[in-house]
């Protein structure tokens, strides 16, 4: 298969008649799978509605099929085409996060959605992303369009269309190139099924934003215990991985060093995730920064692009630095554990 790449160069205007949307929306409508940019990270993009179109997602990922699919919307009117009730305490949270990295889990009505998109639950993950040609698309493509990371299953999710091109080329119709993402991590996932909204996966969204809106917010016990099976999409496997093992180091500078060396002794080339503040601090055989530890969101929205760069430097273990786990760092600490498999070192 022929991978087309549309590039997108002006955003500011841009429309759904412009003609690589009006293409791109055309092979939706046709039950192909079109790579598109969100704010969060590119989107592999399939008609929800069609089983055909579904299955191409999971088939071009290597994706297992009991993962369900977030759904993207260009508009809250389309909500009402297939989910049963919007609690009210989620009205809120739509009207200050919509659009942007906000999934609802809500309870869903009908048989309009594949069930390859709910993994057979009643229930489904709907955002409205905030990216002017995500919303070009789906606007011009007018149906409800299912889109996990557009990334081969477990790898770093694409915060550039290279980076899809080099997972998925020859596995997918297109790539709408719109240059780099923002946000950097995926959306946050909220449960909101219940009598009170519980977090299935932090994200660009934090959990002291949303409890600024609407009061009490819980996190899944899957994220702070281990034991527990995950609800989220997205979450259930080794995700976010590189090729060289990962381990998340919980301690200083100092003790960093002394695995460096360790690992180093026993004929390993270590690479060093850390940020700009400590890149001078670490001698090993590569060190990778990645934004900065003063703000976090530069940390997120450059994790999965320096998580892809050791795959180009031939180093045959990750020592990542860890990070306070509030705010984004929530999301940011949450990938890093996925993409190292839970391994951490802790200084005592």
């Amino acid at each position: 298969m022929k991978t087309i790449l549309w590039t997108v160069n002006d955003l500011n205007n841009l429309s759904t008649s412009y003609p690589h949307i009006t293409q791109a929306a055309n092979k939706l409508r046709e039950n192909e799978v079109v790579a598109f940019p969100t704010e969060t990270v590119y989107g592999l993009g399939a008609n929800a509605f069609s089983d055909e179109a579904v299955s191409k997602i999971f088939e071009a990922k290597g994706r297992p099929s009991d993962n369900p699919l977030i759904v993207h919307i260009a508009s809250k009117e389309q909500l009402y085409d297939f989910i049963e009730e919007i609690p009210e305490y989620a009205l809120p949270l739509i009207k200050e996060f919509w659009p942007g990295p906000l999934t609802l889990v809500l309870r869903k009505k009908g048989e309009q959605l594949s069930d390859l998109v709910t993994a057979g639950l009643d229930t489904v993950a709907v955002r409205m992303p905030d990216h002017p040609i995500a919303l070009a698309l789906l606007k011009e493509a007018d149906v409800p369009v299912a889109a996990p990371s557009a990334n081969r299953s477990g790898k770093p999710s694409p915060t550039q269309a290279s980076h899809v091109y080099d997972d998925l080329q020859g596995r997918i119709s297109g790539i709408i190139d719109g240059g780099s993402t923002g946000v950097g991590v995926e959306s946050t996932v909220i449960d909101c099924t219940a009598s009170i909204p519980t977090i299935l996966r932090p994200g660009g969204v934090t959990k002291e934003q949303m409890e600024a809106v609407v009061g009490e917010i819980r996190v899944d016990q899957a994220l702070v215990e281990e034991g527990h099976a995950p609800k989220s999409p997205g979450m259930k496997y080794t995700h976010y991985a590189p090729n060289a093992p990962v381990i998340v180091v919980d301690g200083s500078h100092t003790f960093l060093q002394q695995l460096i060396d360790k690992y180093e002794k026993e004929g390993k080339k270590v690479g060093v995730l850390t940020t700009a503040e400590a890149k001078n601090d670490f001698r090993a055989s590569k060190v990778l920064a990645c934004g900065s530890r003063a703000n976090l969101q530069t940390v997120a929205a450059q994790l999965y692009d320096v998580l892809r760069q050791f795959d180009q430097e031939d180093v045959d273990l990750i020592l990542s630095e860890s990070f306070p786990q509030v705010d984004v760092g929530a999301a940011i600490m949450n990938r890093l554990l996925k993409a190292a498999g839970n391994k951490v070192i802790t200084e005592e």
